[in-house]
């Protein structure tokens, strides 16, 4: 009877390793429960994928700080390299778990050059046209590229697209990918608060902005964009550089509105250029981002004069650059213990 006690016994622990082993194997974004908060009851989901900004390391962190300080309840989702399991920015197929996007309250998108099977393409789709709220990060602009499937219906939302023009970045964002304005990796970004607009809600608390990214370019702004946060380029990469005098400032913050296919509801859209996750650093920024969401989800009256932005755990971002992402990190390890 012992011996049968210890074999049962050990049966059961090795069963519930296994399950808790093949559950982390299958997680394929992280979930963080928003805590007590304005934000309690509110779904945002995060939907990364780029080679080179480290938006799986930044939407992690910004994540964190709007379930923990905020009560949103946070879905990240990564692209994933679909035989190992691995968090893979340069896996430009495949980010499951789009799903959440179909509850979501709001969708923060953080892709670049992205060319889904459409299956999971459906998803950002459906979403963009259903008149729920949209947050564009830094290469969202530029958020896909259809090389391989020229046949599928969404190929037309590629970056370079003519109809609609520019694609999904310009139509719903407001503009696609231009260039560099400030030089790549030797100028970096001041942001200061665009004029008449110091008392916009998004703003509060935003007076010092800086990252290490360049400003970005851009040509006209689609639709009725409204500029917030101005784009200074500095001479180096130190928040202590002086201006480049000779670049005027671009915008790298505004909002718009997109109304979708079904021409019935209309979304309110923030994009900013800024956003890898080195940028995040700044407070600043961080608090930029943290408003947008509130006001994104009509809820700009619920903005304090200091969003609550500090860093949640640790956070050692990755500097930008291609081939520079963690290698062997699953979803499962990003969870909150």
């Amino acid at each position: 009877m012992m011996v049968f006690r210890f074999s049962l016994i050990a049966f059961l622990i090795g069963a519930t390793l296994t399950v808790s082993s093949q559950t982390a194997a299958e997680q394929t974004g992280v979930v963080y429960e928003g805590k007590e908060g304005p934000g309690k009851g509110k779904h945002i989901v995060f939907v990364t994928g780029d080679e080179e900004y480290r938006s799986e390391e930044g939407m992690v962190q910004l994540a964190k700080i709007l379930a923990i300080h905020h009560g949103f309840k946070c879905t990240v989702l990564f692209a994933i390299n679909p035989e190992t399991g691995d968090i893979d920015p340069t896996t430009l197929n495949n980010i499951p778990g789009l799903q959440a996007l179909d509850n979501a309250d709001l969708m923060v998108l953080f892709t670049r050059f992205r060319e889904l099977p459409d299956d999971q393409m459906k998803h950002i789709i459906d979403y963009t046209n259903s008149g729920k709220p949209i947050i564009g990060l830094r290469t969202a602009t530029h958020a896909f590229n259809y090389k391989e499937n020229l046949d599928s219906p969404y190929a037309k939302y590629t970056w370079n697209g003519s109809d609609p023009k520019g694609g999904w970045g310009r139509q719903v964002l407001g503009e696609t990918w231009v260039n560099h304005y400030g030089h790549h990796g030797v100028e970096s970004t001041r942001g200061l608060i665009a004029e008449g607009q110091k008392d916009n809600p998004i703003v509060q608390g935003c007076e010092d902005i800086w990252g290490p990214t360049d400003v970005y370019g851009l040509t006209e702004l689609e639709g009725d964009c409204q500029p917030l946060i101005m784009g200074q380029v500095l001479s180096g990469m130190n928040p202590s550089d002086p201006p480049n005098e000779d670049k005027e400032m671009v915008p790298v913050a505004w909002t718009k509105t997109y109304t979708g296919d079904s021409g019935k509801k209309t979304a309110r859209v923030f994009c900013t250029t800024m956003g890898a996750s080195q940028d995040l650093s700044s407070e600043g920024l961080r608090r930029l981002l943290v408003n947008a969401c509130y006001w994104c989800l009509g809820m700009e009256d619920r903005i304090p004069p200091q969003s609550e932005v500090s860093i949640v755990g640790e956070y050692h971002p990755t500097p930008f650059g291609f081939g520079q992402h963690k290698k062997g990190v699953q979803p499962s390890d990003l969870n909150l213990e």
